[in-house]
């Protein structure tokens, strides 16, 4: 059983927090005066993100951030907006209902979900239904919308971590130390397991779209009756992936937050039916190296808890691939 954190969180600006011309521009977009707010506790991008109550009655889920909470922040709230307009109808992501950007500021309006963050460590039933609803998303996703870059244009990035590492001693020796049990292993391995992972990005090609960042604090589950799993926060996504690779991106995060065994739940999840074995290895040592690399960099400003996420999953993903 991990003894880190089940769950980590970025730091969140409140109503008050925004500028009064930003919150003006969030009113009148949103067609109404803002009663009150319901921060969201989960996920790590800095700035704003709440439901909001309206003085007519209605809600509405808002994003704002601009470059003073994180630099790169801004475009990933871009990126998202550009997802949210090719995204297929079927996939259940909440709908962007209106966006403002002034090259400082972006906003975004989402439809609110009637939902709640699964409860951590992982329930089986709802860890089911999350794994289900991958299911769901590659068979509405495939073939992908051709307007998302592809996959192996980040996965060329993320595969390419243990090289870095490999580059910087001084980073080589701090990842010994922070992965604890592993590190022995992991220095000794580190040519071997840059090697492997070169064969990432062929690896991950295929026709599925991708989100890119499936994880416990990106997916709501909907209220009893309705059955809906809905994915949130669609900056990443991207088109012509192999039609595992969410599954098996997500499972060191699950492994970490108690969810069981990675090889059993992936190998048993319809989406690995006929998954050649070395192609899931490949692309198993490349995030596993993007993770415990990013693990040991400073800390990216507004998102103070990031790192220890990241060594988290990059633990649990060197203890699969030890085993696999």
């Amino acid at each position: 059983m991990t003894t880190a954190p089940l769950a980590f969180s970025g730091s969140r600006l409140h109503w008050a927090d925004l500028p009064r011309d930003v919150r003006a521009r969030i009113a009148e977009l949103a067609g109404a005066d803002v009663v009150s707010e319901t921060s969201a506790t989960n996920g790590f991008s800095p700035g704003y993100a709440a439901l909001l109550e309206l003085g007519n009655g209605t809600q509405v889920f808002v994003k704002a951030v601009s470059p003073e909470q994180n630099a790169d922040a801004p475009q990933l709230a871009r990126r998202e907006i550009a997802v949210a307009a090719v995204l297929p109808p079927q996939v259940n992501a909440p709908h962007l209902w209106w966006h403002h950007d002034d090259g400082t500021w972006v906003l975004l309006g989402l439809q609110p979900v009637d939902g709640r963050a699964p409860d951590l460590p992982w329930r089986p039933e709802e860890l089911s239904r999350a794994l289900d609803a991958l299911t769901d998303l590659a068979e509405v996703g495939t073939p992908a919308p051709r307007e998302l870059p592809p996959l192996t244009e980040s996965m060329t990035y993320l595969a390419a971590g243990w090289e870095r590492l490999v580059a910087d001693g001084a980073a080589v020796d701090a990842a010994t130390a922070a992965v604890g049990p592993h590190g022995d292993w992991m220095r000794g391995a580190l040519d071997d397991l840059a090697g492997l992972a070169r064969g990432a990005v062929a690896a991950s090609e295929g026709r599925t779209l991708v989100h890119g960042d499936f994880r416990a604090d990106n997916v709501m589950l909907a209220t009893a009756p309705d059955p809906r799993v809905w994915i949130i926060d669609w900056p990443h996504a991207a088109r012509d992936g192999v039609v595992w690779w969410d599954l098996l991106a997500t499972m060191p995060s699950i492994a970490m937050q108690e969810g069981g065994d990675p090889e059993e739940l992936f190998w048993s999840h319809p989406n690995a039916a006929g998954a050649d074995r070395d192609a899931v290895r490949a692309v198993l040592a490349g995030l596993t190296g993007f993770f415990v690399q990013a693990a040991v960099q400073p800390a990216p400003h507004g998102i103070p808890n990031l790192r220890a996420f990241q060594l988290a999953q990059g633990m649990a993903a060197l203890d699969w691939l030890r085993r696999f």
